[in-house]
């Protein structure tokens, strides 16, 4: 059934009685592709029916569709004219994993962050209002996205106006870790409760629907139709549906990476330990150590490695849902009573809570630790999840301590030392494997120092990161101990300024970071050269001045040119040249 489906008018071509059938061959078509080129299975299985209902139902592309957190749209880019590409998903030059609007006529808002579906369906439908054009307006939204602040920001705004706007709540109780929250709750029980919070908003209220009924699914829309204003659907699906297991560990099968599909075995590769590991770790046992420690996250217990961590202590590791804004301020309320909170989040998730970094942080110094992970490229997530702005928005405000490790004992003793600084304290680290070390005692960093690693007389380099380790090794490894000077900087607010000072007389001097040369660890270190006259050659390798696409880590290493064949290369022709 579904090789003759290209797009949504093919699909409207056939007997409703047909698609139980499509959504069956759609379904092994995604676990087909998914268990050799991995991404997000769970999600996408648990909506292929409502995929395929909405783009039946309603004239796609006229009539505008938003998906939130992009990770559940996979059947609709299936079923839009990208299935015969559906195999490059999420690889270089290949379709993203998320809706992107410079793909696809039918993606009308690029999504991967949640809870934005409904702000931009608004906009979306009171611009229609205005040129007076006439079509639908659906956002589909998950349980876990709609209790975010902006969610319900833009429910409220929606409620008191007279747009045709069409919420769909996919209710399966998880993200990628089970829903956290109260709503979860009141979900369960909103058939028999009225008013219930959506009416509260000045919304009619249609539920709940069985998601996996076409005949529900299409009764739903009917009775939409017929609903003047602003309304919603309720509608329960099973994340993973159709596939035992993952239907069975829906954490586990959010984003499984390769598998076996008929024997259900995920087909790990040989695993390095990761910043991830090391955090996870290290914070157990300063948690053992310091009663005061707790840990917080907006919804990502599994991915930032805190699962351990919260069966060791129940009570102190804080899943508050996805609400990256309230998470800071959270913590910095936990702060302000003496308690150290370790507020674990992604790069890219930082950036929601940037006003809240400021203002409810830093201003009032508060030593809130920022466990940033994911800082850098990411990988095949691509642009809305590489973290790689961190740097330069964090060096802009004051009382703010910015940080990152090259290896396993650094890492370590950042996340030891952060406990003891009475102010705002930021660690950053990628997703990758660690320069492991052996297990020594913790041991108490000078802020603001840096280490100097070869102490050669030709070319200085100051490095950050996992990348201060990776030079090190092409030092090594090339002999060229005498000819650079590598130094570390473990902290890159406060800088060292002393220790750039001392290389200003080098003709060459070159820094190296993960993160947007503008505003960055780089042009710090320029501008303090700078000041002390320093007239030599400096060349700044870092992420360039725009969006990054996905494709592997490797593969944007070497685009960038901060893997190790593009440093060593650099490194021998500018020795060469001397």
């Amino acid at each position: 059934m579904l090789e003759n489906i290209q797009n949504p008018k093919d699909l409207r071509s056939l007997d409703q009685t047909n698609l139980t059938e499509l959504a069956h061959d759609m379904r092994e078509f995604i676990l087909d592709t998914l268990s050799t080129k991995p991404g997000h299975l769970g999600a996408s299985l648990g909506v292929i029916e409502l995929s395929i209902a909405l783009h039946y139902h309603y004239q796609t592309p006229n009539d505008l569709l938003v998906w939130d957190v992009g990770h559940q749209a996979y059947p609709h880019k299936i079923l839009t004219e990208r299935k015969a590409i559906f195999d490059t998903l999420r690889q270089k030059n290949g379709i993203a994993g998320f809706p992107v609007r410079s793909e696809s006529e039918y993606d009308t808002f690029g999504v991967g962050h949640s809870s934005t579906s409904i702000s931009a369906i608004t906009g979306m439908a009171f611009a229609d209002k205005i040129h007076l054009i006439k079509r639908k307006h659906i956002a589909i939204i998950g349980d876990a996205s709609i209790t975010s602040g902006m969610a319900l920001e833009a429910m409220n705004h929606l409620g008191e106006t007279d747009l045709d706007v069409l919420i769909i709540l996919n209710d399966n109780s998880i993200g990628i870790d089970p829903s956290s929250g109260y709503l979860k709750h009141h979900f369960k029980k909103i058939n028999e409760q009225r008013p219930n919070i959506f009416e509260d908003f000045g919304l009619t209220y249609l539920g709940s629907f069985d998601g996996h009924s076409f005949n529900e699914l299409f009764n739903a829309f009917n009775l939409a139709d017929q609903t003047i204003g602003p309304k919603i659907i309720h509608i329960k699906t099973t994340k993973g549906k159709g596939y035992e297991n993952a239907e069975k560990d829906q954490v586990k099968w959010h984003a499984p990476g390769k598998f076996d599909k008929n024997s259900g075995e995920i087909l790990v590769a040989p695993k390095s330990k990761t910043y991830q590991d090391v955090f996870g770790e290290t914070l157990s046992k300063l948690m053992t150590k310091n009663p005061n420690i707790v840990a917080t996250t907006p919804a990502m217990l599994t991915g930032s490695q805190l699962i351990n961590t919260k069966n060791q202590f129940p009570n102190r590791v804080f899943d508050v849902g996805i609400a990256e804004q309230h998470s800071v301020t959270f913590a910095a309320g936990l702060a302000t009573q003496n308690i150290i909170p370790f507020t674990v989040i992604y790069s890219t998730f930082l950036q929601r809570a940037y006003d809240q970094v400021i203002h409810d942080v830093a201003l009032q110094n508060l030593p809130v630790v920022f466990c940033i992970d994911r800082a850098g490229i990411v990988g095949s997530d691509g642009a809305t999840h590489h973290g790689y702005f961190d740097i330069s928005f964090l060096n802009s405000i004051p009382n703010i301590i910015v940080s990152t490790a090259r290896n396993e004992q650094t890492f370590r003793n950042l996340l030891y030392t952060a406990q003891f600084t009475q102010q705002p304290f930021a660690i950053r680290y990628p997703k990758d494997k660690i320069e492991e070390s052996l297990d020594s005692e913790f041991e108490l960093l000078e802020i603001g120092s840096s280490e100097t690693l070869t102490s050669g007389s030709e070319i200085a380099i100051c490095s950050t990161g996992k990348l201060s380790a990776r030079i090190l090794k092409i030092i090594q490894k090339n002999q060229l101990n005498h000819q650079i000077k590598l130094i570390d900087f473990p902290f890159i607010k406060p800088i060292d300024i002393n220790t750039i000072t001392e290389i200003k007389n080098y003709k060459t001097i070159i820094s190296f970071e993960e993160g947007i040369a503008n505003g960055g660890f780089g042009e710090t270190v320029l501008c303090h050269l700078q000041q002390h006259n320093f007239s030599g050659n400096f060349i700044l390798k870092a992420y360039p001045d725009e969006f990054i696409p996905h494709a592997t880590i490797d593969e944007l290493e070497q685009e960038i040119g901060i893997d190790e064949e593009s440093i060593t290369q650099l490194l021998l022709e500018l020795i060469s040249s001397d």
